[in-house]
């Protein structure tokens, strides 16, 4: 005969005093089910121990979506700051050359993007000596460009920003910017009346940066300031 080794008194006092102790550690409590459910053997159904895998299951997903809520909050507060950020840059300078200029360089930086191009539709020669000197930020296209570009005809319907995936960069948006862009956003862009539609396109390196499906709410108050700036500017 064998019998089961004693707790030792101090042991056995402290648990009873503080059964706390067991009740909040998960593993000791697994392992008093499992031993529980050996002794009552494999031909009892133990209803009691389905239940609490099911409750421990439910709190393993309980404790996930927490997690992946915390991490999507700390994202969009992070996505507002740099917005912020952002913004506060563009209404620094004191005229259109160096707004583009920030455009091309700050900006881009603070909102860790590798690439941004103004697309503007127009009847002018691309080669034009004022639109060169503000630098590769600007690229002129004919008009009706933006419509092909996006696939989609202007209209009350259509969407103000569209985030997709890229094979190959549009040489006629980012020249030669020396990236590899995989992923963009393109907001449209309202000059005011009697003016051709704008574009401004946010290119990246990182294919997961822009996917159909995420928000864009952020993206849309960012184009609703730049196309005001641009309105300021224009006039």
């Amino acid at each position: 005969m064998s019998s089961s080794p004693a707790l030792d008194d101090d042991l056995r006092a402290h648990l009873i005093a503080q059964p706390e102790i067991i009740l909040n550690d998960q593993d000791i409590m697994n392992a008093l089910v499992t031993a529980h459910e050996r002794q009552m053997g494999t031909n009892i159904v133990d209803l009691r121990g389905a239940a609490m895998d099911r409750l421990s299951n439910r709190l393993d997903r309980l404790e996930d979506t927490h997690r992946s809520v915390i991490a999507a909050a700390y994202e969009n507060v992070s996505g507002v700051a740099l917005i912020h950020r952002a913004v506060l840059r563009m209404l620094d300078p004191a005229d259109f050359a160096a707004f583009m200029q920030d455009l091309d360089g700050d900006v881009t930086e603070t909102l860790k993007l590798d690439c941004i191009r103004l697309v503007l539709e127009t009847v002018q020669d691309a080669t034009d000596a004022a639109l060169s000197r503000l630098g590769p930020v600007i690229s002129t296209t004919p008009a009706g460009f933006i419509e092909d570009y996006l696939g989609q005809a202007a209209g009350p319907d259509r969407r103000k920003v569209f985030l997709r995936q890229v094979q190959e960069k549009d040489p006629d948006i980012y020249g030669d910017c020396g990236f590899w862009i995989r992923s963009e956003a393109c907001i449209v862009l309202d000059l005011g009346e009697g003016r051709l539609p704008g574009m401004l396109v946010m290119g990246t390196e990182d294919l997961t940066q822009f996917r159909p499906g995420q928000g864009t709410d952020l993206l849309e108050f960012f184009g609703g300031v730049f196309e005001r700036s641009m309105r300021r500017w224009l006039s």
